[in-house]
């Protein structure tokens, strides 16, 4: 019986005779309206992005995982101080950099950390549903929600129902970058110092 001889590390293995090389998988098909590769016939899968608050709804996402709390991994969380630390501009970065959804997490009204942001968040909240809509984006791709601490159930629960609400409307279609016209010079020139107007 031969003992078998394992390379040096660092060193190549030699090929097997009759081995042939893989063939490269087909590249995958580009998304309408984005640049998210998908595979060709697959699901769609949203991205969503989701601002937490430190003290209770990011603490609700860790409590939903580590109690095996079973969501969609489709969104990503961000964690902020508070949630009324949330400026609008987030939100709608979020969207031009390519996010299908956007969800606001904070503490209940009236248990805020920081006495009353969370209100503010409200408020920011409803301005951000009426701008959305004038930039065509859909109102039920933004959604504003409550968990504590311990309501990782909660939180799980309304990560999944968003995921699904998302899902079913498909790709945002949004482009990052809106081409400026003739009469948008003015602005092109608040914007870049290099243009003059």
């Amino acid at each position: 019986m031969s003992a078998s001889v394992l390379p040096e590390p660092g060193t190549a293995t030699p090929p097997v005779p009759g081995d042939q090389p893989a063939s490269p998988a087909p590249l995958p098909a580009a998304v309408p309206g984005g640049d998210r590769p998908v595979e060709a016939g697959a699901a769609f899968e949203p991205v969503v992005i989701g601002f937490t608050c430190n003290w209770c709804s990011y603490r609700a996402a860790d409590l939903a995982g580590t109690s095996r709390m079973k969501y969609p991994p489709n969104i990503r969380l961000i964690r902020l101080m508070c949630s009324g630390r949330l400026d609008p501009t987030f939100v709608l970065k979020a969207f031009a950099e390519g996010a299908d959804g956007v969800m606001i997490s904070g503490c209940h009204p009236g248990d805020c950390h920081y006495v009353d942001q969370n209100y503010k968040t409200m408020r920011r909240y409803q301005l951000l549903q009426r701008t959305l809509e004038q930039f065509g984006i859909e109102p039920g791709r933004l959604r504003l929600t409550w968990a504590s601490a311990g309501e990782g159930a909660i939180f799980a629960h309304e990560v999944t129902t968003f995921v699904e609400q998302v899902r079913a409307l498909g790709p945002l279609d949004w482009p990052s970058a809106p081409a400026l016209t003739d009469g948008d010079a003015g602005c092109a020139a608040m914007l870049d110092p290099g243009v003059t107007a």
